[in-house]
C-alpha cells in the first residue's frame, strides 16, 4: 500500500537533483529534513548541517525513508558517489528504513543478457567514464547488501537538469529504455517525481530500476 505523510531524510539536499526531491516531497505534505553541508537552501523546513560522510546511525534513526542525493562532477568529488552510498547504506543496516539512491545511468545494461553497459559502448565521452565507474561501483556494493532496504535509481542516458517536469515517466528496469520518440531522457524535474512516488510506494527493494520520459 502507498505510504503517505513519510518522514523523509534528504542527504545532499542543496543539489540540483536533492532541492527537486525535497520539493516535491513537500508539496506532497511529507515531513523532510534536508541533511547539508551548510546552510539549508531547500524548501524543507528541517535542516541538519552535517557532512554525509559524518551521518551516525542515530542521525538516521526515526526516518522512515532515506534519499542518497550526493553527486559529484570533478576528481575531487566524483569519490563521494560511491562513499556516501556505502556509508549510508552502513547507517541504515539491519533497520527497515529504505535507502534510495540515485544512482547513473551508464551500468544501464544494453542487451538482454545483461553482458554490456552503456558506459562500455564506444560512444561514451571518456570524460564520463570516472562519473560512471564511481555511480557503478555504488550499485555493486549495493547489491551484495543483504542487510539493507535499498533501491537504486538510474535516470535516462540524457539527464537534463533543465528539463520541463511533464509530470510523466515510465519506471523501467535495468536494460536502457528508449520512450515512444526512441529516446533515453528524462528531466531532473521527472525524475524527482519518481524518486519520490517510490518513497510513497515502498516498492523495488533491493532493486535497481530507472527512469525515462513518456
Amino acid at each position: 500500500m502507498p505510504q503517505k505523510n513519510l518522514k523523509v531524510a534528504v542527504v545532499a539536499a542543496n543539489g540540483r537533483v536533492g532541492q527537486l526531491v525535497v520539493k516535491e516531497a513537500v508539496e506532497r505534505g511529507m515531513d523532510v529534513t534536508a541533511i547539508v553541508r551548510g546552510e539549508n537552501r531547500t524548501a524543507a523546513e528541517k535542516a541538519l548541517a552535517k557532512d554525509a560522510l559524518e551521518l551516525t546511525a542515530a542521525d538516521l534513526v526515526g526516518f522512515d525513508a532515506v534519499v542518497d542525493a550526493a553527486g559529484g562532477w570533478t576528481p575531487e568529488t566524483i569519490p563521494a558517489i560511491t562513499n556516501v552510498a556505502i556509508h549510508l547504506a552502513d547507517c541504515v543496516a539491519g533497520t527497515p528504513t529504505p535507502l534510495v539512491v540515485v544512482g547513473g545511468a551508464g551500468s544501464l545494461f544494453v542487451n538482454p543478457e545483461h553482458a554490456a553497459t552503456v558506459d562500455q559502448g564506444p560512444d561514451f565521452p571518456e570524460d564520463w567514464k570516472p562519473l560512471s565507474a564511481a555511480h557503478g561501483a555504488a550499485l555493486a556494493n549495493l547489491r551484495e547488501r543483504a542487510d539493507v532496504a535499498w533501491t537504486y535509481v538510474s535516470p535516462a542516458a540524457d539527464f537534463q537538469a533543465d528539463g520541463a517536469r511533464t509530470g510523466e515517466y515510465t519506471l523501467a528496469g535495468e536494460e536502457l529504455t528508449l520512450n515512444a520518440a526512441g529516446q533515453s531522457t528524462v528531466s531532473y524535474a521527472d525524475y524527482a517525481i519518481a524518486i519520490v512516488d517510490l518513497l510513497e510506494s515502498g516498492e523495488h527493494v533491493r532493486e535497481r530500476v530507472s527512469v525515462v520520459s513518456k
